[in-house]
């Protein structure tokens, strides 16, 4: 098949893109390279730098006729959206839009929607959460998200354009960038080799830290690979349904790199939310898909990733 994926500059996408083109699929990758890196590009898939909001997508589109789009370029800072709402509806709502009309327009067969169930679900009462809980949304950039759906839904209803939307929890592993907004454990990682105190957020009267489910970048990658034949028409949480607070993760990486420096202790960020965890027994189900990596065995290659990116011998 002919997978147009964008964003694919950035750290989830990349991946993303490395196993399409070891699969043996055709490969166009757009990005703007406003986060991403050229560092991430696969040398063997066509690259075209653009925004998905730039209206030139539709010729980018009518002219690599892909069978798939496989869409991951967003705003993914939370406490960004918040701050700056038009920005994050701009590119989660209007490139999605964009998107959307230059693939009914040019026949494309299916698009893999990439959402956030660590986020959409807000403060969720039902825990760990399945795909049929309302939404409760805490942060702009988990409304634009829970949007971009409705409009996958009214673009299938109403041009039959076929789709599967998959919810991540909060994904990690290697080549995500510790700088700005970016996940807590290359955050970690990177300060701890460095020999610096890293900062743990945390509401007052927790401790330990918010709760999350942390999910390993190569069984997201597994689930993108699935949707592009399996899934038609729905969504699913892809996560690991284990629990796992901001403290644990902390003394995990720690432990691996045999270091023990008390981290900083400071408020929770906007749109932070207390505790958040996935039901995948549908995805279980339905794709076929299941995690393959636990926290260690993930943390393990992050750790081996930057120790090589920084020569850093420990």
């Amino acid at each position: 098949m002919k997978i147009l994926i964008t964003g694919a500059a950035g750290f989830i996408a990349s991946h993303v893109a490395d196993a399409c083109i070891d699969a043996g699929h055709e490969l166009v990758i757009v990005d703007n390279l406003r986060t991403g890196y050229k560092r991430n590009l696969n040398p063997r898939a066509k690259f075209i730098e653009m925004d998905i909001c730039d209206p030139a997508i539709d010729d980018v589109i009518a002219v690599e006729k892909p069978d798939i789009i496989d869409h991951h370029a967003a705003q993914i800072s939370v406490p960004l959206s918040i701050e700056d709402p038009l920005t994050d509806a701009e590119i989660n709502v209007k490139g999605v839009i964009n998107l959307l009309q230059a693939a009914v327009k040019h026949s494309v067969k299916k698009i893999v929607y990439i959402s956030s169930g660590g986020a959409m679900y807000g403060e969720a009462t039902e825990y760990p959460t399945t795909e049929t809980y309302n939404p409760r949304p805490l942060s702009v950039y988990a409304i634009n998200k829970m949007v971009g759906e409705d409009y996958l839904f009214f673009y299938n209803q109403q041009y039959g354009l076929d789709y599967t939307v998959l919810r991540y929890a909060n994904v990690y592993g290697p080549r995500q960038v510790s700088h700005g907004e970016a996940g807590v454990v290359s955050i970690f990682v990177e300060k701890l080799l460095k020999g610096e105190t890293p900062t743990l957020n945390a509401y007052p009267g927790e401790p330990e830290g918010m709760i999350r489910d942390y999910v390993f970048v190569a069984d997201v990658v597994k689930a993108n690979l699935i949707a592009f034949e399996k899934g038609s028409g729905d969504a699913f949480n892809i996560g690991t349904c284990i629990p796992t607070s901001t403290r644990r993760l902390y003394d995990e990486i720690s432990r691996q790199l045999n270091v023990n420096i008390e981290p900083h202790k400071a408020d929770a960020r906007k749109g932070d939310l207390h505790r958040s965890m996935l039901d995948i027994s549908k995805a279980k189900r339905v794709l076929n898909w299941q995690p393959d990596y636990n926290l260690s065995r993930g943390i393990t290659q992050v750790i081996d990733y930057y120790k090589n990116l920084s020569g850093v011998k420990l």
